[in-house]
C-alpha cells in the first residue's frame, strides 16, 4: 500500500469518526526518543522514517513537520506522497500546534492517540481549542485500523543491573525520589518514561530499536511501587530481588484504568513533559496534582562514580574498534581496494570490530555513515537506495554507538579517505577548532550549555557558517542516547536548560555541511568535573571521555593557533596511552603516527 492510500483510508476513518484534523507524532506511550517497531506509525503513514517528526492530516491536507537535522532526507522521502514538508525553525513555517489550532474549524475535532500525546502539549492543545468551542477525541488510535500487519508489542527478555554497575541499589534510589515527593507532599508518584523507570529500579531491556529499556510504568508510593509490565520479561531472580524493595507486578496496560482509582484525598506527583495524555485525563478531576519534573531525570543524568569508571571502560572498548576501523578503512585506500566498499558495508564492518571487543549488546542508535555528498546530509541513514561505493577524493562521516555492558557511547569522525582537497581541509579544521575550544572550556558553577555553545560555532560564524543542529546533548547510561535536562546549543529546548553538574556527560559536535559536496562533524563524549573553588565560586571543566585520533591527515595545522595544537596534541597523547596496549604492533606503528604532535 502506497502513502498516497494510507493517507486516504485515514482520512475514511477520520471522516468517519467525525475528526477534522489528526496528529501523529514519533513516539510511544513513553515519549521515548527511539520507539519499537509496533510504534512506528508516523513513520508508516508518511515514509519518512527521521527519529523526529509529527504528521497533520485534515481532509485536504498533509504535512510533516521535522528539524533541520533531517530536510534533505525527508525533502527524498517525500516525494510522490502528496506530503507537504514543513521545515521547523524556518521562516514562514507555522509552528505545528499553531496550525493545528489554525485548521480545526469552529466546534470542529482534534484526533489523537492520547497515549503517545504528552500531557502538557495535549492540555496546551484542549485549552486553545476552547475558543473555538474545539474538543480533542484522544482515545482512538487511527493508525492501527490502517496498518493490517502492524508488529506486535516486543516480548524480549529483560536484565537486571548489579550494584557494580549502577553503583547505587533500588532501595537508596527509591529513598531520594521519596524525599522529593514528601517536600511536595505527594503520597505518589508516576512514571512513565523508560529510562527513568529503569535507571530507579536498575532494570533494562531491548524493547525498543537501539536503546536498552523495558517497556513499563510505575507508580512510586510511600512505602510501595507498583511496576506496569509484561512479567514473562522478568527472570524469578529478577522479580525476587525487586519484591525485596516492595515493587509489585502488574499487566502493563492496567495502569489506565488504575489511575481512576485515585481519590480526592491523593497528592500525586506527574511531569507534565513526559507523562502521557490518555494517563492524564483517566486520573480523576477531584485528585490534586502536582506538575514537578521527575526527580529522576536529573538523578539519572548526574552519574555516580561507579557509572562513570564503568562509562569509560565502555568508551575504551568502542574507542578501539574505532581505531582499529580508521585504520582499516585507510589501509584499503592505501592498498586501492577502498572502492569495493560501499556505506552499508564499512557501517557493517565498524559494528563487528565493536562486536569484537566483548559485552557488546547493540548499537546505541541508527547509524549514520555518509560518504562524499551523502555526508551532506545531516542524520543521512544509507538504505539499499542510496548506498554508494567509497572513493578517494573526499571525506566519509560516520556518526554512530555502541551500547556495552559497561555502558554507552556515540561518536562522529569525519575520514579522509585518500588525498582531499584544501578547501575540504579547511572546512574540516574550522570544525576541529570549534570542537577543541569547547572542550578546553573552563566554567563557574551554573553556567548552561547555552552559554558555551557559541566557543563551538565561532570559527564557523566568524565565517558566516554555521550548522543545523545542537552543538551537544546529555547521554545515558545505558538508557537514552540524547538524555536531558542539560544540553549545549544556542537555541536552547526547554528540557536542556539545566546548569551543566559534576557527573554529566555531554556530547561535543559541531559540524558543516555544503549540500552535494560534503559533510564534517567531529563528535567526542566530556565528562563534566569540578575543578577550581575560590573567591569567584566553583569552577566546572571538561574530561574527554571519547579515545578516537582525529583524522589529521584532513586538517589544515597553519590554521590552529598555539592553544588549539596543544589541546590536540594533548588529547591524541591520552589517546595513544589508553588504548595503545590494546592494539596489534602494525595497529599500534599506525596510531602512532595517527597521533603525532603538529
Amino acid at each position: 500500500m502506497k502513502v498516497k492510500e494510507r493517507i486516504e483510508k485515514l482520512r475514511k476513518l477520520m471522516e468517519k469518526e467525525g475528526i477534522d484534523v489528526y496528529l501523529i507524532p514519533t513516539a510511544d506511550y513513553h515519549n521515548s526518543e527511539y520507539v519499537g517497531k509496533h510504534f512506528m506509525t508516523r513513520a508508516f503513514i508518511s515514509g519518512f522514517t527521521g527519529s523526529a517528526g509529527s504528521v497533520v492530516i485534515t481532509k485536504d491536507f498533509a504535512g510533516l513537520w521535522t528539524d533541520g537535522r533531517y530536510f534533505l532526507q525527508a525533502e527524498k522521502q517525500l516525494q510522490g506522497s502528496g506530503i507537504t514538508l514543513e521545515k521547523m525553525l524556518e521562516p514562514g513555517v507555522p509552528n505545528i500546534d499553531d496550525f493545528i489550532v489554525e485548521n480545526v474549524p469552529n466546534g470542529g475535532v482534534l484526533g489523537f492517540d492520547g497515549r503517545v500525546i504528552m500531557f502538557g502539549e495535549g492540555k496546551t492543545l484542549a485549552n486553545r481549542l476552547k475558543k473555538k468551542n474545539a474538543k480533542i477525541k484522544y482515545d482512538i488510535d487511527l493508525v492501527n485500523d490502517v496498518w493490517t500487519d502492524r508488529p506486535p508489542l516486543s516480548k524480549n527478555k529483560a536484565f537486571a543491573l548489579t550494584l557494580e554497575q549502577s553503583g547505587e541499589s533500588v532501595a537508596d534510589k527509591l529513598a531520594r525520589v521519596r524525599k522529593e515527593m514528601k517536600d511536595v507532599g505527594a503520597n505518589a508518584h508516576i512514571i512513565t518514561t523508560l529510562d527513568d523507570n529503569g535507571w530507579l529500579l536498575n532494570i533494562r531491556g531491548t524493547d525498543v530499536d537501539y536503546f536498552t529499556l523495558l517497556l513499563s510504568y510505575s507508580v512510586v508510593y510511600e512505602n510501595k511501587v507498583d511496576l506496569y509490565v509484561d512479567e514473562t520479561k522478568l527472570s524469578e531472580k529478577m522479580k525476587e530481588d525487586l519484591r525485596k524493595d516492595n515493587v509489585h507486578f502488574k499487566p502493563y496496560n492496567d495502569i489506565y484504568e488504575d489511575v481512576k482509582t485515585f481519590t480526592y484525598s491523593d497528592v500525586v506527583m506527574v511531569d507534565p513533559e513526559l507523562l502521557n495524555y490518555a494517563i492524564y485525563n483517566n486520573i480523576p478531576k477531584e485528585v490534586n496534582l502536582v506538575e514537578k519534573r521527575n526527580p529522576t531525570v536529573l538523578m539519572k543524568a548526574m552519574k555516580n562514580k561507579i557509572e562513570v569508571k564503568n562509562i569509560i571502560k565502555a568508551h575504551i572498548k568502542d574507542g578501539v574498534a574505532h581505531t582499529k576501523f580508521v585504520y582499516w578503512l585507510k589501509k584499503l585506500t592505501k592498498e586501492g581496494l577502498i572502492e569495493k566498499e560501499t556505506e552499508l558495508s564499512v557501517s557493517d564492518k565498524l559494528e563487528q570490530f565493536r562486536a569484537e571487543q566483548g559485552d557488546f549488546i547493540c548499537p546505541s542508535f541508527a547509524p549514520i555513515c555518509g560518504h562524499g555528498t551523502n555526508a551532506a546530509i545531516v542524520h543521512y541513514s544509507s538504505t539499499e537506495e542510496t548506498n554508494i561505493n567509497i572513493t578517494p577524493g573526499t571525506f566519509l562521516l560516520t556518526d554512530t554507538g555502541a551500547n556495552f555492558m559497561q555502558g554507552s557511547t556515540d561518536i562522529t569522525r569525519t575520514t579522509a579517505i585518500g588525498e582531499v582537497s584544501e578547501k575540504l581541509k579547511q572546512d574540516f579544521t574550522k570544525v576541529l577548532k570549534g570542537n577543541l575550544q569547547l572542550a578546553r572550556a573552563k566554567f563557574l558553577e551554573g553556567v548552561t550549555g547555552q552559554n558555551l555553545d557559541v566557543l563551538a560555532r565561532m570559527p564557523l560564524w566568524v565565517n558566516y557558517e554555521n550548522y543545523n543542529h545542537g552543538t551537544g546533548h546529555g547521554v545515558g547510561y545505558l538508557g537514552n542516547i540524547h538524555e536531558g535536562p542539560a544540553g549545549i546549543r544556542w537555541q536552547t529546548r526547554p528540557k536542556e536548560k539545566e546548569p551543566l553538574r559534576e557527573g554529566m556527560i555531554l556530547s561535543d559536535e559541531p559540524g558543516l555541511y555544503i549540500a552535494g559536496s560534503h559533510g564534517i562533524r567531529i563528535e567526542n563524549e566530556m565528562l563534566v568535573k569540578k575543578s577550581v573553588k575560590n573567591e569567584y565560586g566553583q569552577f566546572y571543566e571538561f574530561e574527554t571521555i571519547t579515545y578516537v585520533p582525529v583524522d589529521l591527515d584532513a586538517v589544515d595545522v597553519n590554521m590552529l593557533n598555539e592553544e588549539e595544537k596543544f589541546e590536540l596534541n594533548k588529547y591524541h597523547k591520552k589517546i595513544y596511552e589508553t588504548i595503545s596496549s590494546y592494539l596489534t604492533e602494525e595497529e599500534k606503528n599506525w596510531l602512532k603516527e595517527a597521533t603525532r604532535e603538529v
